[in-house]
């Protein structure tokens, strides 16, 4: 397999969808004349024109709104936030709107609809240009959310939720797009709510996703070193939560640790502790530990910002005292 960026991975997979589907197009802020801001839609106006790659006014609501209304209309729009942290001022139109109608209508129309959310921490971006909000969209039924850690996945996601009938809110880590890895070529496809084991282990069950599942990986290795044998586990998807997989896990490590770079305080990890503490205490060791953010805003300043960062050293040190 060729190594590819992430930000490649994911426009290779917008070219093959707009190329088998014409009803497929995107839009957003400054993604035809800038090619979108971590060059994830460069070459694609030249490709299909700037009727399908459609620049549009600063305003999200519209945004939102004009990608619900043609998606019922027959279309398979992609919308661009620009950055996740704007979602906030389209919230009616992602809970209230996309969210519902498929229910509301009794299943008569679709919602093909996907929105890109640039997330995560980067180069001192500060508090409204920070942020993991995921969990906001755990609570909502109706949508799917899924969050890659790699280009592999980057790519089979997004084709995956393009073709959904479902809205997707597809999440993808600011720190990931220069990230290169291995890309099968032609058709590739991930499918939506099921996690993968990115290592077998016998002693704990580390879960995370996006950029902290790298670290994640980092951590593993070192644990081997030490002796400790982690299995982890990429959820990839995290609305539905695959929680089978990581069930299975728990049934023979009998330790749990969640990971993400998000506020700890009613994160993903909250939810998924909550769903082992309900259906698997039996089979537990060791109280569940997570691993988040503190609760604060994401400060501009590097030393600052360093701070809030969960390092790999960090998922070493918990994981030691879970397996003491």
């Amino acid at each position: 397999m060729r190594e590819i960026s992430f930000s490649e991975a994911t426009l290779e997979a917008m070219k093959e969808e707009m190329e088998r589907d014409e009803k497929v197009f995107i839009m957003g802020e400054d993604i035809a004349r800038q090619g979108g801001i971590f060059g994830q839609f460069r070459g694609l106006p030249q490709l299909f024109g700037t009727e399908r790659v459609r620049d549009t006014p600063i305003t999200e609501t519209a945004i939102v709104g004009a990608g619900v209304g043609a998606a019922m209309a027959g279309m398979r729009p992609v919308v661009d936030m620009h950055f996740a942290d704007f979602l906030g001022v389209a919230m009616d139109e992602v809970f209230n709107q996309m969210a519902k109608i498929r229910y509301m209508f009794g299943g008569q129309t679709t919602m093909p609809l996907v929105l890109r959310a640039p997330d995560g921490i980067a180069r001192s971006a500060a508090a409204q240009h920070s942020q993991s909000i995921e969990a906001w969209f755990l609570h909502v039924p109706g949508l799917k959310v899924v969050i890659p850690s790699n280009p592999a996945d980057a790519k089979g996601l997004l084709k995956s939720a393009i073709r959904d009938d479902n809205p997707v809110i597809y999440f993808e880590h600011k720190g990931l797009f220069p990230m290169k890895g291995k890309v099968p070529d032609g058709e590739h496809f991930v499918p939506i709510g099921k996690a993968d084991v990115a290592k077998e282990g016998t002693d704990l069950t580390i879960v995370s996703y996006s950029l902290m599942m790298n670290r994640v990986k980092e951590a593993g290795k070192i644990l081997e070193d030490k002796g400790i044998k982690a299995e982890l586990i990429d959820l990839r998807t995290i609305s539905p939560i695959d929680k089978e997989t990581i069930f299975e896990s728990l049934a023979k490590t009998k330790k749990l640790m969640v990971v993400h770079e998000a506020v700890k305080i009613g994160g993903v990890g909250a939810e998924i502790a909550a769903m082992a503490a309900e259906e698997m205490l039996d089979y537990l060791d060791a109280p569940i530990k997570r691993l988040g953010a503190p609760f604060v805003p994401v400060p501009f300043s590097p030393a600052l910002e360093k701070l809030v960062k969960i390092q790999t050293d960090d998922i070493v040190q918990a994981a030691e005292e879970l397996c003491r």
